[in-house]
């Protein structure tokens, strides 16, 4: 009888402990920003992010605090940049570097539109539910 209480244990302890490693890692909400404003219009499921062709200043990913009023950046992180394609929805890199801000009108220089600008957090730790940009 003590046997079969041990096997159930530790049965149930390795179910317990192979679901919380499945757990996901991504610890802070990001936002893409382009100067001191998010891209997004509203952070949610239904949320959309579009920029003009002619946009200017710096596109940053950063680390957001949400409220029900309001959303605050708090820090820059790293990212990649790539270019989707209007008419073949092929993903292609804008560059092999890593930033924590570029320049918009480097990106919007190899961009048509209807393209989307994907941003692609470095690092489990970041969850960047926005990542496709519209450029109209």
């Amino acid at each position: 009888m003590k046997r079969t209480h041990w096997l159930t244990f530790t049965i149930a302890l390795s179910a317990v402990s192979i679901l919380s490693f499945g757990q996901s890692t991504t610890q802070s909400c990001t936002a893409a920003f382009l100067g001191n404003r998010m891209v997004v219009n509203e952070y949610s499921t239904t949320g959309k992010c579009v920029v003009p062709a002619t946009s200017t200043g710096e596109l940053s990913v950063q680390t957001v605090a949400l409220s029900p009023k309001s959303v605050k950046a708090l820090g820059k992180v790293p990212f990649k940049v790539a270019i989707r394609d209007k008419a073949t929805k092929k993903l292609v890199p804008f560059s092999a570097n890593q930033y924590r801000q570029v320049n918009i009108r480097n990106v919007l220089a190899k961009c048509q539109k209807g393209d989307h600008i994907v941003l692609m957090a470095i690092g489990n730790q970041y969850a960047l539910p926005h990542n496709e940009i519209l450029v109209q």
